[in-house]
């Protein structure tokens, strides 16, 4: 029996407000990636809870498909997948680091996760992501070629090599400012191919373990047509669609939860305190 069944598919896109095509081509690929990162939000409320979240897909579906909630990586990634193979597209995990605010491609651990997608008929595959959540991730995918920038729904990215000594490229995803025009990169990854225990494990540090940053307050981040929102702890930053960006603090914790179900539409979960 099938992870994802002609009903799983059919609610998923309901979810996502998808209303296009179902081929496996490059027009409903875009089309599926773009509805996905405007609609589901990331979130981090089971980590702080003290548990990872399932990676499941009866579990994952339960959660952001037919609950209001979101995700992090592993989750939103693992629904892009399972939607993506059930539209015919071929589909391989990668892993990556983030190096958005690390002093180099080395200094944090493997833990990120992203798409290899192959569409029938193109001549080179796709990076597809709808979990990375920052300002700066994927909104729609981009050809895995280095050398070519790529204008999708607003953001500008690009592919770079970088030098380090495994026998696979290292490539890195950029995006440039849209304020100050400078390239920033956000994670770094080779095309070896990573399988669900590989995240099993992943996914257990990440949402257990004290020294990972996504275990000690909440982190979430939803996109919109006009505006990218995060709350990272008790602050909320705005970012509009021309790159102006506004900050403040959230005044206590009743306001931290009509934030986060009105502003971000997640259901806290029940005992959960955002601020303690």
């Amino acid at each position: 029996m099938s992870d994802f069944d002609q009903h799983d598919l059919d609610a998923y896109l309901d979810r996502i407000g998808w209303k296009g095509g179902r081929r496996a081509d490059l027009e409903t690929l875009r089309g599926v990636h773009l509805a996905h990162a405007l609609s589901l939000p990331f979130e981090n409320l089971d980590a702080v809870s003290g548990r990872a979240p399932s990676l499941a897909p009866a579990e994952v579906m339960a959660k952001m498909v037919h609950g209001r909630r979101g995700g992090y990586c592993y989750e939103h990634n693992t629904l892009l997948r399972l939607a993506l193979q059930a539209l015919g597209f071929a589909v391989t995990p990668l892993a990556g680091r983030v190096v958005l605010g690390a002093e180099t491609p080395e200094s944090r651990p493997r833990t990120h996760a992203m798409l290899r997608v192959a569409v029938p008929g193109e001549p080179r595959p796709y990076l597809a992501d709808v979990g990375f959540g920052a300002d700066g991730a994927l909104l729609v995918p981009v050809p895995l070629v280095t050398g070519e920038e790529f204008e999708g729904a607003g953001r500008r990215h690009r592919l770079v090599p970088l030098p380090h000594q495994g026998p696979l490229e290292l490539l890195e995803l950029q995006v440039q400012d849209r304020r100050t025009r400078a390239w920033v990169g956000q994670y770094a990854f080779t095309l070896e191919p990573f399988a669900p225990p590989d995240f099993e494990v992943f996914n257990w540090y990440v949402g257990t373990s004290p020294r990972s940053p996504f275990t000690r307050r909440p982190y979430l981040q939803r996109t919109t047509a006009e505006r990218h929102l995060a709350l990272d702890g008790d602050r909320l930053t705005e970012t509009r669609s021309d790159g102006t960006v506004s900050e403040r603090r959230l005044a206590d914790e009743a306001e931290a939860r009509r934030v986060v179900e009105e502003e971000f539409g997640i259901a806290v979960p029940e005992g959960l305190t955002l601020l303690g």
